[in-house]
Parts: C-alpha cells; sequence; structure tokens
C-alpha cells in the first residue's frame, strides 16, 4: 500500500486517498509560515480543486510516497521541502481529532492502529 504524490496531484485527492489507507487519520494542508510559531485555521487551505504544483517550490518533477511505515514527521517535512506546503497529521482520537505533534516519531500505521483502538473502545462502551 502507497499513495504517490506528484505535482499534478489535487489537494483533495490526497486528502481522500489518505483517509481510505488510514480511516482514523486526517491530513490539513495550511500555508507556509516563515516562523516556527503555530499554525493558525485562518491558515488552512481550501483543498476543493488546487493541484499541489501551484504551491511547488521547485520546478522540478517531485514525488512523494506515502506509505505505512513513514513517520508523521517524515511526512510533514517531506511535504514541505518538496512543495512548500505545511500540513499536519491528525489522530481521531474518541471521536476528537488530535494533532500529533508529540507523537510525531510514530509511523502512520502506528497512529492509525492507535486511533482505531481508541474508537474501538468507545463503541464497546456505547453499548
Amino acid at each position: 500500500m502507497k499513495i504517490t504524490i506528484d505535482n499534478n496531484s489535487k489537494l483533495v485527492e490526497i486528502q481522500e486517498e489518505f483517509t481510505k489507507m488510514f480511516p482514523f487519520l486526517k491530513i490539513e494542508f495550511f500555508l507556509k509560515k516563515l516562523t516556527p510559531t503555530a499554525l493558525s485555521p485562518q491558515k488552512l487551505v481550501k483543498s476543493t480543486v488546487k493541484a499541489i504544483a501551484k504551491d511547488s517550490i521547485n520546478d522540478e518533477k517531485t514525488k512523494i510516497i506515502i506509505t505505512p511505515q513513514m513517520t508523521v514527521s517524515h511526512l510533514e517535512e517531506s511535504f514541505n521541502s518538496e512543495y512548500g506546503i505545511s500540513i499536519k497529521v491528525y489522530r481521531n482520537s474518541w471521536r476528537v481529532w488530535l494533532e500529533t505533534t508529540v507523537t510525531g516519531c510514530w509511523t502512520l500505521e502506528e497512529q492509525n492502529r492507535q486511533g482505531e483502538a481508541l474508537n474501538g473502545k468507545i463503541t464497546q462502551n456505547n453499548y
């Protein structure tokens, strides 16, 4: 399983493929910040039709391959260095979307498994 991102990939398509591969995670795109301060919701990029190449910082054909073994930190760094786009990965944890900043060293597979486990406990407790 993998997702290949290139200059023609649309942000919304990336989000859809990411959610299919990792149903307890979501990815959001933000405008690049020049400072390391936290990103605000006002900086969220509308992803309906925008292609990733419009935000590319280099003219070459670049690709990012997303795999379950990739860490959150590596994924976020790849989007920033290859396309100049800041992204955040969120994990569904007890029906709340949490930023994965503290667990950025975990793989996407680990993040998704943790979200699945937490959401499974909610379902069991609802009966």
